[in-house]
């Protein structure tokens, strides 16, 4: 297996499947010659030509809009918005549209498309370009939502959704573009949507996590070696469908659990995750269900490191579980 950055396991997601199945088509703002705003494109118009790799005009309405049409006539489009905070103005082509459809027609009709993009902070980007509003997409019905953590999940996750009957949203920790390394299977790989997987194995604490707060986690559970404290990491990497069973698993062992997400902390999915926790496992608690999050603000450019969760933060919402 190839040592791979995120981003390079995303643009090798889209040429194998691109090469499996000729109705995968790419388009978006800048992807075709220029390759994306972060290269996530790069050489796929030169080698499957600009009728299934092209740009679009600058409207994100228009290609979400035009992706639902193509994904009931039988094509499996590919859009990419260029940073998740720009995909408001395609936000009732979404919900309304892409997510209503396999209901309002009664099973007749299935909407295969891929939104994929670029979501949270890390990059100095400000508050447009650094937001993480996946909360908004888990709350409707009828999508599916899927955040990758490493490059070989960034792969196998992209091909799984790609073949997926329904709409998913596939947002990309940027932050995690370049900076995150690994082993990524060549050929096929395929990572099931709705499976999690244990990051780090552990007995006293669980941490949950997702995204950009993966690597962040693993830092803090080291951290917490230290201190003799055994700590236990999932990654869900797709929030909808979540895989509650092995969070809730993992929790019934070790008694306590941190939620960690870079979204503002009121009403972000790992305040689903949290509320989850205690009605199902709550028998099993030792300590209070700790959220550590970004805060209700608009994301700040020049206090962008207070505003993520770093690992003094997440070393600090462990020590609440055990201080309690």
């Amino acid at each position: 297996m190839a040592q791979s950055t995120l981003i390079e396991a995303v643009t090798d997601a889209l040429r194998h499947e691109m090469r499996n199945d000729d109705r995968v088509v790419v388009f978006g703002e800048d992807v075709g010659k220029k390759g994306g705003v972060f290269g996530a494109t790069t050489g796929i118009q030169e080698e499957f030509g600009d009728q299934r790799c092209f740009d679009t005009p600058l409207s994100e309405c228009g290609i979400i809009g035009a992706a639902v049409g193509m994904a009931v006539y039988g094509i499996r489009p590919i859009a990419e918005i260029q940073f998740l905070d720009f995909i408001y103005p395609a936000f009732d082509q979404i919900v309304s549209e892409a997510a209503k459809m396999r209901y309002r027609s009664g099973g007749e009709y299935t909407c295969p498309m891929v939104i994929r993009t670029p979501y949270g902070g890390g990059i100095r980007g400000g508050h447009y370009h650094s937001q993480s509003s996946e909360a908004y997409f888990c709350h409707t019905p009828g999508l599916k939502v899927v955040i990758p953590s490493t490059p070989a999940d960034a792969k196998g996750l992209l091909i799984s959704s790609i073949r997926d009957e329904d709409p998913v949203m596939f947002l990309e920790p940027k932050r995690s573009y370049r900076s995150v390394k690994g082993e990524v299977p060549e050929g096929e790989h395929v990572v099931p949507l709705g499976k999690g997987r244990v990051v780090r194995e552990g007995t006293d604490v669980t941490v949950v996590a997702y995204g950009a707060m993966v690597p962040v986690a693993e830092k803090a559970a080291e951290a917490m070696q230290q201190q003799g404290k055994s700590v236990e990491i999932i990654d869900p990497r797709s929030l909808v469908p979540l895989d509650e069973e092995l969070i809730l698993e993992s929790v019934r062992k070790t008694g306590r659990c941190v939620s960690v997400y870079e979204a503002p902390k009121t009403c972000g999915f790992g305040a689903e995750i949290a509320a989850i926790v205690a009605e199902k496992a709550i028998g099993h608690l030792e300590g209070p269900v700790v959220r550590v999050a970004g805060f209700d603000t608009p994301f700040p450019y020049a206090l962008e490191h207070l505003y993520m969760p770093d690992v003094r933060r997440v070393v600090a919402g462990i020590e609440k579980t055990f201080n309690w």
